[in-house]
């Protein structure tokens, strides 16, 4: 086992699962027990609450700048749990961070794409299943989920769900973002456009996982002041 600094990420599949720590509990023992094992020292952690297969992620992007900044390991605790997407294990391992999985700890970058592989087919095939059963009921004349008129009510009451759900990950993505563009300034870039260039240089998506220019760096910095 390698010793020196270290970054956690841990990933969660909803905000309920978040705060009730079931599988975050599990998760930050693995990391733990493996740190603990040597030398090393845990520099930071990220909690990040999103699905497996997407890739726009927060903490996840601040947990590497982390690691690109204090030249620290990004330590996991299962691989399915930092990406479900062969694309995204290849964009980490070309970014030369160093990263173990706990379940993993000896494997090397070609393990690693393959393990990614196969969870990724895995996740497809789950999909591809639940859309044909739907499909079926469909087909069969089954009124599904927000189809029926019983449940207006509900559909009102989850678009305004919706819409909050919307402003709070803004809300949250600003502030995983803010401490990035505060180090871009400390360096000496203070105009929009230069900040918008460094966190391009960086890696660093926006929200929606384009590029970055002056006007979506304005709309986080008020995204910013009023969280």
């Amino acid at each position: 086992m390698t010793t020196g600094g270290y970054v956690s990420y841990h990933l969660v599949s909803t905000q309920k699962q978040g705060r009730s720590g079931l599988g975050l509990d599990a998760q930050k023992k693995a990391v733990s027990e493996y740190i603990n094992g040597g030398e090393g020292e845990l520099l930071g952690e990220f909690v990040e609450i999103e699905s497996g297969r997407r890739k726009d992620r927060p903490q996840l992007r601040a947990a590497l700048d982390m690691c690109r900044r204090k030249r620290a390991t990004l330590v996991i605790a299962k691989l399915d749990r930092l990406a479900r997407n062969v694309a995204f294990v290849a964009t980490l391992l070309e970014g030369r961070i160093k990263f173990v999985c706990c379940d993993m700890p000896e494997a090397d970058s070609t393990m690693l794409q393959i393990h990614s592989a196969i969870a990724e087919r895995e996740a497809i095939k789950i999909s591809e299943r639940t859309k044909s059963a739907l499909a079926a009921a469909k087909a069969r004349g089954r009124l599904l989920g927000w189809s029926m008129p019983s449940r207006i009510g509900e559909q009102r009451i989850a678009a305004q769900l919706g819409a909050a759900s919307n402003q709070e990950q803004a809300r949250q993505f600003a502030q995983n973002v803010f401490p990035i563009i505060e180090s871009i300034r400390a360096a000496g870039l203070r105009s929009l456009g230069s900040i918008a260039d460094a966190l391009n240089a960086r890696g660093v998506a926006t929200a929606r996982g384009g590029q970055w220019h002056a006007a979506t760096v304005q709309r986080l910095l008020v995204h910013s002041a009023t969280a």
